[in-house]
């Protein structure tokens, strides 16, 4: 069994969606792992981790218009704003998505299907510095 943990930083340049997929890719390759889990983990509260299409940007594009009505900036109930107009739908957006992935390793690679990317959502509107922790479990 095979265990390997790391952290990395994504640099984001505001609200929107930032393609992890090579980068992944890459670490498992160098890991020699075949058969395992690749669980990612960001450690922050406005910001998410999503499988996404990676073939047409309208995706994302509806995404973001989806989540700009369900969670919109500035909304007259939000009581958390302490950080700007972005603040509290920002941490909305995180709990409708998600912080963490588990994704299976499959004969030395990640299983992802024909039109899937692993992307960083970033929901606040200036740059961020964002932490992830990879974990590679296997044989």
């Amino acid at each position: 069994m095979i265990s390997i943990q790391d952290s990395f930083t994504v640099a984001t340049s505001g609200r929107g969606m930032f393609d992890l997929t090579q980068g992944l890719i890459e670490r498992v390759e160098k890991s020699k792992i075949k058969t395992g889990i690749c669980q990612l983990f960001l450690h922050h509260t406005s910001a998410s981790l999503v499988i996404c299409e990676n073939a047409n940007q309208d995706v994302q594009n509806d995404l973001e218009n989806f989540m700009r009505k369900t969670a919109p900036d500035g909304h007259p109930d939000y009581r958390h704003v302490e950080e700007g107009p972005d603040d509290m739908s920002a941490h909305i957006r995180t709990i409708l998505t998600q912080s963490s992935l588990s994704l299976p390793i499959t004969a030395g690679e990640l299983a992802l299907g024909r039109w899937q990317g692993i992307y960083l959502w970033e929901h606040r509107t200036q740059e961020y510095q964002r932490r992830v922790t990879m974990t590679l479990i296997g044989t």
